[in-house]
């Protein structure tokens, strides 16, 4: 029973240090990072209903649609399972997005991960503020 507890608490700090890496490579534009903590299905649910393959994600990212400048983790909720986990991130997070300006945000991102072939990887992200 205590090695699955701890088996358990070491799956939690490995998928909270990934959200961490996620919006890390999201700021220094790592298209190699993101490329690698991405499903090949991903896709990101954005608070306006809009969706983004990771393709459409990685190159808005590297392109400049999308600027991240700052996160600051707020809460994080993570549940994993067999085969798949779920993470419910509340960050600050200072952003400037589709031509906007810089702007803080509350920004709350549900996620899926799976576990494949490579490790853990982000199949989902839905964003929304709180």
């Amino acid at each position: 029973m205590e090695d699955i507890m701890t088996a358990g608490m070491y799956e939690r700090q490995y998928l909270e240090q990934l959200y961490h890496q996620l919006y890390q490579a999201m700021m220094d534009k790592d298209e190699a990072v993101l490329g690698r903590v991405l499903a090949d299905d991903f896709v990101l649910y954005h608070m306006t209903g809009m969706e983004q393959t990771k393709e459409e994600f990685i190159a808005a990212v590297m392109d400049g649609t999308l600027n991240y400048y700052a996160e600051m983790t707020q809460s994080i909720a993570i549940t994993p399972f067999e085969d798949h986990a779920e993470i419910l991130g509340r960050s600050r997070v200072v952003a400037a997005v589709f031509g906007g300006g810089r702007t803080p945000w509350d920004l709350q991102l549900k996620c899926e991960l799976i576990r494949g072939r490579t490790g853990w990887q982000f199949r989902t992200a839905k964003a929304s503020t709180f």
